[in-house]
């Protein structure tokens, strides 16, 4: 399938995004080979020739594009989401403070793959060594953002996580709104049993992922509703989506931060990249 739609043609398509949020465009996307490709750039999406052109031509089962307004790390490349590490696209909306201290809970072969500055990189990083170490992709991004909720600081953890054939999506906590549309023929989606739930144990942007306006089953989720479909559905905070094949299925493992940061908090540059 492609993405054309949401990429570039609907009401509140990502390239007009671009021009609230210009310091750079990233889009991701599977082969048939089933492995992440992604191009990214620092520059806004509307202004990418690239960009465009992919938009119109890309075919593949799920996409994750990201505008950036940058507040933590410049303008550059390698501080554009989305990110790639270990065959899975990952980008973030939101701030994380006390990056000194994440970056202690990573070894050198968690660092490696981290190129840039930014908070999102970072948390890129640590959710994909929880991952490793865990051995189940749902288990360590919840293990990794239950440990950032309770020892950093943080504004907005609002994530995007897709592999092929799956994708997580996190609102986390109230700050920012996360908004998820099933196309027709509809996904199932549904919230767990109780005993489901997980036991203890190209920066700030829009996101959007496995996103198309053809009569295939398919779930887009975005920062904010792209057209006037009436089957948009906000995310409750804390909520962490999960969409497998045709299912998408809601868990709500995460208490409260314990470090919340408030707009009063953020700096100037942090507060213009979180409106």
């Amino acid at each position: 399938m492609h993405a054309t739609f949401w990429l570039l043609d609907a009401p509140d398509s990502l390239r007009d995004q671009s021009r609230r949020m210009p310091d750079g465009t990233g889009l991701g996307w599977f082969s048939l080979g089933e492995e992440p490709v992604r191009d990214r750039a620092p520059i806004a999406a509307f202004q990418d020739a690239d960009f465009n052109s992919e938009a119109r031509h890309i075919a593949s089962h799920t996409f994750v594009s990201h505008v950036r307004y940058a507040s933590t790390g410049a303008p550059d490349v390698h501080n554009s989401h989305p990110f790639v590490m270990d065959d899975r696209l990952f980008a973030h909306n939101g701030v994380v403070r006390g990056l000194d201290t994440l970056g202690s809970w990573l070894t050198d072969v968690d660092r490696a793959p981290v190129e840039g500055q930014t908070d999102s990189e970072l948390v890129c990083a640590y959710v994909t060594a929880e991952i490793s170490r865990r051995g189940d992709t749902t288990e360590g991004l919840v293990s990794a953002v239950r440990r950032i909720a309770a020892e950093l600081p943080l504004f907005a953890l609002n994530v995007v996580l897709a592999e092929s054939g799956r994708l997580w999506a996190l609102r986390y906590p109230a700050t920012h709104e996360l908004w998820a549309l099933a196309s027709e023929p509809a996904l199932t989606f549904c919230r767990p049993d109780t005993d489901r739930h997980l036991a203890s144990g190209r920066e700030p942007g829009r996101l959007k992922v496995r996103a198309h306006r053809e009569p295939t089953p398919a779930c887009v989720v975005a920062s904010e509703r792209m057209d006037d479909d009436p089957g948009w559905r906000l995310l409750a905070p804390g909520e962490l989506l999960l969409v497998d094949g045709l299912t998408a299925t809601s868990l709500f493992p995460f208490d409260e931060p314990a470090h919340p940061l408030t707009p009063a908090d953020l700096s100037a540059t942090e507060s213009s990249s979180q409106t």
